[in-house]
């Protein structure tokens, strides 16, 4: 990108935050049924252009599979808007009669969304929902692979909202990329704070802004099978979850750790299922072409069918596979497939007792995973209690890790952004939703009396145990001088 093009994207991102900050002025006016129709109009459109832009991502990114990027758009918006829709976020929100505490919410203003090649749309369509909910406005900076799918993203969000009373400007997206534009709206004085969805350099970069900002760290998950497990379930929610979109949710399994009484019936399983476990000279082949020698993934394979890493790794799969198996006995360097992976390649470890499983999980989450998730599939209550010892914000049991991470599965928040607590390097460990985007005042009326005054201290109210007398100043320098001396003698 020449120094002309630098320009016009600098000037572009300075251009939409000033639409979106008078658009915001408006937003911040309107009140919560003028809220939620708003939410409605987005999520009806997104509905009926659910398809077109899960396959204009594919096209685009050349990640990921159509029919799963259009699950992702319907959860990110139906699926959120259900799950929120009864939140509080405008106005008065709660009140406590007996404190006398009233609190009331308020707009952040103007976010800054930066959004990944890996889910361009479905993070789009959730953090514009969860910004919108709080009264805020928001402009994209989208990945550079992913800019038409973005653009077209935010353009029908937009739309869908005037359509419902919205301001023009709700909803926005750079249409010109660059760093220095990115920089720009992470900067501006008109932005109020980050949501950074993507790499860990970017999610750094958001952090050092200046500004609050909400990231989202890498997963690195491991799943232990133990040896209570229902296997059949077990491995058939290990196969849904890593086959969804090729493994591109940050929250799907990146290492199998399998309990010894259980591994052959585990294989079966996995065997049947159509996964091809490498052997040891295909396991460095392909580790030497999906994992880069820093550790971090090679592009070009994230979200990729196993036929497609086969081929640039140089080795023959049968055909039907679904997942790569890579057995290995270490972690870390020397080991490229014990790192992520967000694509159709499994590690596969096997341990002794669950004793083993826990200190194992630990060192692979230290490669890349802490603050994000782990799971586990047992039928055992105290094993299952002994994973919250792991340094994770999200302990997922008996269901798919990347469908449960993202609340699909599970009782969490739904959401495309998934906090990992300061251990990971966020401001939040739980899954972002529009409680975070909003700012809460406080009205606050006193319930307990306190009196001014000076205090004074009388004769009759000091301790009996004091005789009170009154000592010229000569007594008291006689008395000061006897009792250093008797120190100096000690």
């Amino acid at each position: 990108m020449g120094l002309d093009s630098d320009l016009a994207s600098i000037q572009e991102a300075r251009d939409l935050i000033h639409k979106a900050k008078e658009a915001q002025l408006i937003l911040a006016t309107y009140n919560e049924q003028q809220i939620d129709d708003i939410l409605v109009s987005i999520v009806k459109a997104i509905e009926e252009n659910a398809k077109s832009l899960a396959q204009m991502a594919c096209d685009e990114t050349k990640y990921g599979i159509v029919e799963h990027k259009i699950a992702k758009n319907i959860f990110a918006s139906r699926g959120v808007y259900e799950s929120t829709k009864n939140i509080k976020t405008v106005g008065l929100i709660s009140e406590d009669s007996n404190l006398r505490v009233a609190k009331y919410a308020t707009p952040m203003g103007v976010l800054v969304g930066i959004t990944p090649r890996t889910n361009p749309t479905s993070t789009i369509i959730h953090n514009s929902l969860c910004a919108i909910k709080g009264r805020n406005t928001i402009v994209f900076s989208p990945h550079p692979y992913a800019v038409k799918c973005g653009c077209a993203t935010a353009q029908l969000i937009n739309n869908a909202a005037i359509k419902a009373g919205a301001p023009d400007g709700i909803c926005s997206c750079l249409s010109i990329t660059s760093l220095k534009a990115t920089d720009e709206l992470m900067h501006h004085n008109d932005v109020s704070a980050i949501i950074a969805t993507g790499g860990s350099a970017m999610v750094k970069s958001a952090y050092s802004a200046g500004k609050p900002a909400f990231g989202v760290g890498s997963g690195n998950v491991p799943v232990f099978i133990e040896r209570t497990a229902n296997i059949k379930q077990a491995v058939n929610d290990i196969m849904a979850s890593k086959t969804f979109d090729n493994g591109m949710i940050c929250a799907s399994e990146q290492a199998i750790i399998v309990d010894e009484p259980v591994k052959s019936e585990v294989i079966t399983e996995l065997q049947k299922l159509g996964a091809y476990f490498l052997s040891p000279e295909e396991v460095k082949k392909v580790g030497s072409v999906v994992i880069n020698p820093n550790g971090g993934m090679n592009n070009a394979l994230v979200g990729q069918l196993p036929e497609v890493i086969a081929q640039k790794a140089g080795i023959n799969i049968p055909s039907g596979t679904n997942i790569l198996i890579a057995p290995m006995d270490g972690y870390g360097k020397g080991y490229p497939l014990s790192y992520e992976k967000l694509t159709t390649v499994l590690g596969f470890y096997t341990v002794s007792d669950w004793q083993k499983a826990c200190k194992l999980s630990i060192e692979l989450l230290k490669l890349g995973g802490i603050g994000h998730s782990c799971a586990i599939h047992s039928q055992n209550e105290q094993i299952i209690h002994e994973f919250l010892a792991k340094p994770v914000f999200r302990i997922l049991v008996n269901t798919p890790s990347a469908l449960g991470g993202i609340g699909q599965t599970t009782g969490l928040m739904p959401s495309l952004t998934l906090g990992c607590g300061t251990w990971g390097g966020s401001s939040i460990s739980e899954n972002l939703g529009p409680q975070h985007l909003i700012n809460i005042k406080n009205l606050a009326y006193g319930i307990k009396n306190v009196s001014f005054g000076k205090a004074k201290v009388s004769t009759s109210e000091a301790s009996p145990s004091v005789q009170m007398c009154d000592l010229k100043s000569d007594e008291i320098a006689d008395v000061v001088k006897k009792i250093l001396k008797q120190l100096q003698a000690c």
